[in-house]
């Protein structure tokens, strides 16, 4: 009996540390965005660079890029809460697209909204201008850059950090796993936990499948008309060679943007028909015509040939956000405990 008592106690003990060693906590359902509380909101900036390719990366010149940094109400003493960096997509870091800082920091997780569009005002100010002239690894250069920026902060936990993208964020999400990119981006070793893309269009292909082995979590909507579902599982079963587990969750219904805060409603071109290949040395081509992406002004050839009507719908979907926040906290919860272990 007393073994058992004592068996008891000290699993109650154990449990208690556990839960102290545990600054953050997902919950279901997430807080509402208007009831968050206590959580402390900053407008950071840091050094990253303007890489027009991966190809260009070690070449390419600095550049200042401001965040919103979210940080929960209360870390225990001696304790580093995890991260997440978020990228936004082609619309730029959107109203309802922000309500994932405090909802995430008021469950002790740190956000680091990137504003990688309002850094490069400089490159383009309305759409166009910026999908020319902003580009996927001007994004990966900021993710790794935040990364480092967050690395240096005393109360965060480096090995914690889970990059998330929406749209055209979410494609840079994917090409930060590619070993290729995390070595020229991030010589000194840092590397995301874990990676989470939402309704990100599946165009590139890289020919040097290696990944930093983080996981991917892929969600989009079964009616979005981005996606080539096809295409999708091509590019995850790259990464799965490459070293990574990749989890595909579709949604019935869902259109793109279900977490944004417009009704549905029709905008833009179709661009889920192109095809880009990048080599191991970064270089970018289109794989029907086999143009190379070195500039502005052959990228606005490619994406002109490619692109194609009518449009597309988008829209705001409450139950499909609530399931998807369910499945991204799971998700954060898994790569999160892994890393402590």
């Amino acid at each position: 009996m007393r073994g058992m008592i004592r068996g008891a106690l000290l699993a109650l003990l154990l449990l208690s540390l556990t839960r102290g060693a545990m600054a953050w906590e997902i919950v279901d359902p997430w807080p509402a965005p208007e009831t968050v509380q206590g959580v402390r909101e900053e407008q950071v900036t840091f050094l990253s660079t303007d890489p027009f390719t991966p190809a260009d990366i070690r070449t390419a010149p600095q550049r200042s890029v401001g965040a919103r940094l979210f940080l929960p109400a209360h870390v225990p003493d001696g304790r580093r809460t995890p991260a997440v960096v978020m990228l936004h997509g082609s619309a730029g870091l959107i109203a309802d697209r922000a309500k994932y800082g405090p909802q995430l920091a008021a469950m002790g997780v740190a956000v680091l909204l990137v504003e990688t569009y309002d850094s490069r005002a400089d490159l383009g100010t309305g759409f166009i201008e910026r999908v020319l002239n902003i580009t996927e690894t001007m994004f990966v250069a900021d993710a790794y850059a935040g990364l480092r920026f967050l690395a240096a902060q005393p109360g965060i936990d480096p090995t914690r950090v889970v990059l998330t993208g929406f749209s055209y964020g979410g494609m840079a999400t994917e090409y930060a796993m590619y070993a290729q990119m995390a070595e020229a981006l991030a010589p000194e070793g840092l590397r995301f936990a874990g990676h989470v893309a939402y309704y990100a269009p599946c165009i590139a292909r890289f020919t040097d499948s290696r990944t930093t082995g983080a996981p991917l979590l892929m969600l989009y909507g079964a009616e979005d008309e981005l996606i080539r579902p096809d295409r999708c599982a091509q590019v995850a079963a790259d990464l799965r060679a490459g070293g990574s587990a990749v989890e595909i969750i579709s949604y019935p219904g869902a259109v793109h943007q279900w977490d944004g805060g417009m009704p549905r409603r029709l905008i833009g071109r179709q661009l889920a028909g192109c095809r880009f290949r990048v080599a191991p040395d970064g270089s970018v081509r289109d794989e029907r015509t086999w143009l190379p992406m070195s500039g502005p002004f052959l990228r606005k050839i490619i994406l002109g040939l490619c692109t194609s009507g009518p449009p597309y719908p988008i829209g705001r979907d409450d139950a499909v956000r609530a399931k998807s926040n369910r499945d991204f906290g799971r998700f954060l919860g898994r790569v999160f405990a892994a890393s402590t272990r």
